[in-house]
């Protein structure tokens, strides 16, 4: 049984995150940015905080969000897409495997590359 309340959650974490990553891309300093969001999809600050907390989201205001982020109709709904939000050991991850790569010298690196296309294919299914 599909769990629509949290793939909305999670895909409008996601839209959240590429409208960050486009607003500080563009200069635009971090302060103030949840409300930009707020502004754009049509909510008030407090609202969009209880969201990203944990209000469920509604069609009409899943449909609302779609369009302001366009993204087609249903987008939100769907649960089989990657998360395009990293959790927190993720991130860990990466600032480790960020750091070892800038501390390696040139051999360093490309066992560091190796070792991670090894266990990538490893846990790749077999077909």
């Amino acid at each position: 049984m599909p769990n629509t309340t949290v793939a909305r959650r999670r895909n409008v974490l996601a839209l959240h995150r590429r409208f960050l990553e486009g607003a500080i891309a563009a200069g635009l300093p971090a302060k103030g940015l949840d409300q930009s969001f707020a502004k754009k999809i049509e909510i008030s600050p407090s609202m969009w905080s209880q969201i990203k907390s944990a209000r469920p989201i509604g069609d009409n205001l899943a449909r609302q969000i779609e369009r302001h982020c366009e993204v087609e109709a249903g987008w939100l709904d769907k649960e089989d897409r990657p998360s395009e939000v990293p959790d927190a050991a993720e991130e860990r991850f990466v600032a480790a495997a960020r750091e070892a790569w800038r501390a390696a010298n040139a051999k360093g690196k490309r066992e560091l590359s190796g070792w991670l296309k090894k266990h990538a294919q490893d846990a790749e299914p077999a077909p």
